[in-house]
């Protein structure tokens, strides 16, 4: 997928323009991050749209299934600078490191913040920009930017029913697949059954065939007897 492509170049930047603090998560629940960037970086959603160097903290907030929110705070964490729509991505192989991957722009422009991987985790969030932005994005990186029709600037309660897309280069509306990578499909298998052996019939006694052999016995010896008596 083009977001795999697109991690390569992220891993890159995340050496210049992120650092991961030791000891960062905190909990599990909410994946707390803290995150120091050495370089200006855009975000999507309510609130302050550009995190200009400095130590930061994600948050993973509750929130539905097919989408999540993500707060980012001031180091202190007492304030939400911005609050962010994603959808849940894949990874292959995970990192001891939680990290962050950006789309490429062009010199001058400040990096777009494109995904979060967790630390020691196959999986990580997506962020999803407004379409005009969105599609802006996708020319620039030449490929499909997740997207929603909705403005971002919204209150949270919006953004969790919020439609979710994918634009392409060309400013068209594809699914979020196209972005997305899907976990791996487990294939159970069943373990083999038994062919069922075949019923034979049950067999008779074999008494009847007795009887009826010792009743030929006693016949062929009447019969010699009273041939035997005839000739004498």
């Amino acid at each position: 997928m083009k977001l795999l492509k697109g991690i390569g170049i992220g891993l890159c930047l995340t050496t210049i323009c992120v650092l991961v603090a030791p000891n960062a998560k905190a909990d599990d629940s909410n994946e707390k991050t803290t995150i120091v960037l050495t370089q200006p970086v855009e975000v999507p959603g309510v609130g302050q749209h550009l995190l200009m160097p400095g130590t930061y903290v994600f948050k993973l907030l509750n929130s539905p299934v097919d989408r999540h929110i993500v707060e980012i705070y001031n180091q202190g964490e007492t304030k939400i600078l911005t609050t962010v729509l994603t959808i849940t991505n894949h990874r292959i192989h995970a990192t001891n490191n939680s990290i962050l991957t950006f789309s490429e722009r062009p010199a001058g422009e400040p990096q777009a913040l494109k995904a979060w991987f967790f630390s020691g985790q196959h999986y990580g969030e997506q962020f999803v920009w407004d379409r005009p932005k969105a599609i802006i994005l996708a020319k620039e990186t030449n490929e499909a930017v997740l997207s929603t029709p909705v403005a971002v600037d919204v209150p949270v309660e919006v953004l969790k029913t919020a439609p979710l897309e994918a634009v392409t280069p060309r400013g068209e509306t594809v699914q979020t697949a196209v972005v997305v990578e899907a976990p791996p499909v487990e294939v159970a298998t069943a373990a083999p059954v038994a062919a069922p052996q075949p019923m034979l019939p049950k067999t008779a006694s074999d008494l009847p065939l007795i009887g009826l052999a010792g009743l030929l016995s006693l016949s062929a010896g009447l019969g010699l007897l009273a041939f035997s008596k005839l000739k004498a």
